[in-house]
């Protein structure tokens, strides 16, 4: 299994933890602030292993953390389509991402 090194938002948690490359993303551990920095990074890893559509989970919630995934991922060049998750695939709590092939 393929790995990213990550960190986690509760203070307990400050050491890295392993992250597995496997086309889903669950933010709920992260810190909203670490999100610009993730989705890159962990994207980045996908192409790397040929994965180009990835499911990013942030949750329903308030739609804040969506609403920072969904403005981040406009930046991103290896985007190129992403839309809400059908109810099958978490609804609006997930995010279905496209990426670029290499």
């Amino acid at each position: 299994m393929a790995l990213i090194r990550a960190t986690m938002d509760e203070p307990d948690y400050d050491a890295p933890i392993e992250l597995p490359i496997d086309g889903v993303l669950d933010l709920h551990t992260f810190a909203p602030r670490d999100v610009k920095e993730l989705l890159p990074v962990y994207f980045e890893e996908c192409l790397e292993r040929g994965i180009t559509q990835v499911r990013v989970i942030h949750g329903k919630g308030t739609g804040a953390l969506r609403e920072l995934v969904h403005a981040q991922l406009r930046k991103i060049p290896q985007v190129t389509h992403y839309q809400l998750a059908g109810e099958s695939g978490g609804g609006w709590g997930a995010t279905i991402v496209e990426l670029a092939p290499r």
